[in-house]
């Protein structure tokens, strides 16, 4: 029998397609943006900052407003807001009204993490971590075409502008799409099986145990990709001697090695492999190609590294969420939001140990902090799957 949630999920989807362009169209256009509020670069930067802060936020409450309304009420908001972020930004000259309008944005982030990935688990129960990490996907292919979108409208000198009323269109469409879209009844919880709803358990999960645990690699797994995206061209100029625009092509690498990762993921998890052993296998890999960049320092060493860094990093933090769902089913929105939380603080925090550590001890320290990071992924995820064991039939 057709699954029934076919066409709800295509446009969750196209959600996080949009979401991945979303989230590098501030960076894109920072020239831009400067000019039009009048204000420096610098505090254009911090508008990144002010979606963070409204995800972090909101993820407070987020949970409980997905299990109590349901998964598609919450989703739709989301739409709607992320339609007032890319409506307001570019038509307002305000500096001030472009943070209200970026906080908002952060807020139906919060809003979309929380109504969809509860929805994909209870809509696909038996690949519920397949369909998790398809999220990561449909964000890595969003951030790769966005350039190609800001690059034709340069070559055709169309206003920046464009973009963002562009993408505003189509969260508006597919949020009146999902609006006739079926979604499973969040309240019901199956004990028949299924990845993210067994409920089949020798011994009770322990949030304050392997709970926290998870929530632990939402914040590692996020720290681990922050440390690269951020620092990953400076590595390539500093420590391995490249040019200015071979280090910031080291990106490209990253990225690709990303989305293959989570393609490679959505077709053999739950068929071949299990979600935690994924979360013990990749930082493992994230290690051993960190150690060898650290150890061998040359220009074709650092492109294989970096790619397998961007393979061995992306689709952890999905992971995470899939595996909290599945030791917490009776509250996935709530328990969900706490790994969110965790990774928004990464988001915060990593950043400022990072530019603390390289100015006072060079920048080699980032790889060691990844090293560091990547060691107590390990022990964290050996640990909860020690504890699935005991857990479930």
């Amino acid at each position: 029998m057709k699954n029934p949630y076919i066409k709800s999920s295509l446009g969750m989807y196209i959600n996080y397609f949009m979401l991945g362009m979303i989230n590098i169209i501030i960076a894109a256009n920072m020239e831009n943006l400067s000019e039009r509020y009048g204000v420096t670069v610098a505090q254009i930067s911090l508008l990144v900052t002010a979606i963070g802060i409204g995800k972090l936020i909101a993820l407070f409450f987020v949970g409980h407003l997905a299990d109590g309304w349901g998964r598609k009420p919450v989703i739709i908001t989301a739409n709607f807001l992320y339609l007032l972020f890319l409506v307001g930004i570019p038509m307002t000259t305000s500096y001030v009204f472009a943070f209200v309008f970026a906080i908002s944005a952060g807020i139906a982030n919060s809003l979309l993490d929380s109504g969809t990935y509860p929805a994909l688990t209870e809509a696909f129960p038996k690949t519920a971590s397949s369909a998790s990490v398809l999220v990561k996907a449909s964000v890595a292919i969003g951030a790769t075409l966005l350039p190609f979108i800001m690059a034709f409208l340069v070559a055709n000198h169309i206003f920046w502008g464009w973009a963002f009323f562009g993408m505003g269109l189509l969260y508006l469409i597919n949020g009146i799409y999902l609006i006739f879209m079926p979604f499973p009844d969040h309240r019901l919880v199956s004990t028949k099986g299924g990845d993210a709803i067994q409920t089949d358990f020798k011994e009770q999960p322990k949030l304050l145990g392997e709970g926290l645990a998870v929530i632990l690699i939402g914040f590692t797994s996020t720290a681990l990709i922050v440390v690269w995206e951020t620092w990953l061209p400076q590595l390539g100029i500093q420590l391995i001697g490249l040019e200015s625009n071979q280090a910031v092509q080291l990106l490209s690498y990253f990225s690709i090695g990303a989305l293959v990762s989570v393609l490679l993921l959505a077709i053999i998890l739950d068929k071949f492999i299990s979600p935690i052993m994924v979360a013990i296998i990749y930082p493992i890999g994230a290690l051993i190609s960190m150690l060898i960049l650290f150890m061998v320092k040359s220009s074709g060493i650092v492109l294989v590294s970096t790619f397998l860094i961007g393979l061995f990093t992306s689709g952890i933090l999905q992971l995470a969420l899939s595996i909290m769902m599945k030791l917490f089913p009776a509250n996935k929105a709530i328990t969900s939001s706490y790994v969110n939380i965790a990774s928004s603080l990464a988001f915060i925090l990593v950043p400022l140990i990072i530019s603390g550590l390289v100015s006072s001890a060079g920048i080699s320290v980032t790889l060691i902090f990844g090293i560091v990071i990547a060691i107590i992924s390990v022990a964290l995820a050996v640990f909860v799957l020690g504890r699935i064991k005991k857990i479930f039939a």
